[in-house]
């Protein structure tokens, strides 16, 4: 295995700085594109808006030292999935990006109130939920989901609904299980651990090699939801004390 370069910590926050600085940068240029083409279907609009994401893995590369590896890449399904992953970073909302195909997101309506960066994500049409619908709130899931994925457009839950930091254990909320239960496309579970390398409000990213694992797709249809909750929610736990490293964890 290919030993990772380490840094000090005056390299870390001038790599780090570079890395936010063309983030940025590049972030406002690929909204302001995909505002102005706002007539476009939306599957033409995500390439656009993807388009930034997959930057971005470019320049965690150049600047951050910091790649990914996939483990399981066989098991993603020809046919548009929900994938269930857990979530410590914010580098799992880009870098899915990079290896599953045309997809979208489960988020809080009151995200498209933010100007430009809000108008952005609403025209890459993700499942938009209203939280304090209470029950609610997992019908509007179910109901927009369901479309989405029979368009082909795939669907990203992070069950722990925040991020999570890789010491802390979460509970896995029970609404996307539901709405496994109630589709014909397959299930399919993810672990990694991005929180090592890009932690939840850090400034700095570090170097080295991100661990994504996906598992086998389930077919969750007609099965309880704690049932699909119990096996997914367990893989995934399995996997991380898999792929994890401790030492990692406080930095």
């Amino acid at each position: 295995m290919k030993k990772t370069r380490q840094y000090s910590q005056a390299e870390l926050y001038i790599r780090s700085g570079l890395f936010w600085l063309v983030h940025f940068i590049s972030m406002v240029i690929v909204v302001t594109a995909v505002l102005v083409c706002f007539w476009l279907p939306v599957n033409q609009r995500y390439a656009i808006g993807s388009s930034w994401a997959k930057m971005n893995m470019h320049f965690l590369r150049w600047f951050c030292n910091l790649d990914y590896e996939i483990k399981g890449k066989e098991n993603i399904p020809d046919e548009a999935s929900l994938v269930v992953s857990n979530h410590q970073s914010t580098w799992e909302t880009l870098a899915f990006q990079d290896f599953l195909p045309n997809q979208l997101w489960v988020m809080k309506k009151e995200l498209f109130r933010i100007p430009i960066f809000g108008w952005g994500l609403a025209l890459m049409s993700p499942i938009a939920i209203d939280r304090s619908a209470g029950k609610k709130a997992i019908d509007q899931i179910v109901e927009q989901g369901e479309q989405k994925l029979n368009a082909g457009r795939w669907v990203i839950i992070f069950p722990e609904g925040t991020r999570i930091s890789p010491a802390k254990k979460s509970k896995y909320k029970k609404g996307g299980f539901i709405f496994a239960t109630r589709i014909t496309h397959p299930v399919l579970p993810l672990a990694h651990n991005a929180g090592e390398f890009w932690p939840k409000h850090s400034f700095i990213k570090y170097p080295g090699t991100i661990t994504v694992s996906i598992g086998e797709a389930v077919n969750a249809l007609g099965m309880e939801p704690e049932e699909v909750k119990e096996k997914v929610e367990g893989w995934i736990r399995q996997e991380l004390e898999t792929i994890s490293d401790s030492t990692r964890w406080n930095r």
